[in-house]
């Protein structure tokens, strides 16, 4: 086809295209690190400065500023590596499985934060540091399956051959999120009952909640930041791996 009757690309065209891809997603790195450095700053001086002690649990209570985020995006990263899954198996979209990559080590890291602070803030509030509840453990089953899948992707050196049975695996594994979202629910156990996102609204006073949605958008906007960057070196080491193969293969002189 020549450049003449080339069909342009329209918006879908450039979500897919890894070319496409590094250039509209570059300049959005800085902006987004400038507003989670902002939102951190905010976030730390609302929790750690302007929010009052909890009457039973005192200071122990800022834990859950950073223990919260964690626990949200460790789900949230799961969420999105199904929604990315999904875009490999139906629409073999391009960068959907360089999407699934990237947020795996992420959500590895924000699953294994949430057990550490959970554990922190268990040993003060409940007199353990560890037990073997709905919530806690099937959060350790995520962080479990975050680990099979990172090993899995390195696993194969064929990344594309690897995105549909990593995809199948991420959407079996799904089932487990709601189980964690709901576990407080159907087993009455050491975690208490949803206090943030229930009917009702919240049923902790402002001063706590306020300090803690800006922590979660800190933490939220920490994890889009890092999952573009992450992205965009998954293109470019694709790249260059197959530079290298047709190097070896006497296609590039």
């Amino acid at each position: 086809m020549s450049p003449d009757t080339a069909k342009p690309m329209n918006w879908f065209d450039k979500l897919a295209h890894p070319g496409q891809f590094l250039i509209w997603s570059r300049p959005l790195i800085w902006p987004l690190a400038v507003i989670t450095t902002l939102m951190f700053a905010l976030g730390l001086w609302y929790a750690f400065f302007n929010s009052p002690e909890d009457y039973q649990m005192g200071d122990t209570v800022r834990i859950m500023y950073i223990h919260v985020p964690n626990a949200w995006l460790s789900q949230f990263c799961y969420v999105l590596m199904a929604a990315s899954a999904i875009g490999t198996l139906v629409w073999r979209h391009p960068m959907a499985d360089v999407s699934m990559k990237a947020a795996a080590p992420l959500g590895a890291a924000f699953t294994a934060m949430a057990l550490y602070t959970g554990a922190l803030w268990g040993r003060p509030t409940w007199g353990t540091y560890w037990e073997w509840d709905g919530r806690m453990t099937s959060t350790l089953i995520l962080l479990l399956m975050y680990l099979g899948l990172i090993a899995l992707w390195r696993a194969f050196d064929d990344q594309l051959r690897a995105a549909k049975l990593i995809a199948v695996l991420t959407l079996v594994g799904a089932i487990n999120i709601p189980v964690i979202k709901f576990s407080v629910d159907w087993w009455n156990t050491l975690h208490q009952p949803a206090s943030v996102l229930r009917a009702g609204g919240p049923s902790m006073p402002p001063s706590i909640y306020i300090p803690l949605f800006v922590m979660t958008f800190a933490f939220t906007f920490l994890f889009l930041t890092l999952h573009l960057v992450s992205m965009r070196s998954e293109v470019l080491r694709r790249r260059v791996r197959s530079l290298e193969r047709k190097q070896a293969n006497g296609a590039v002189k």
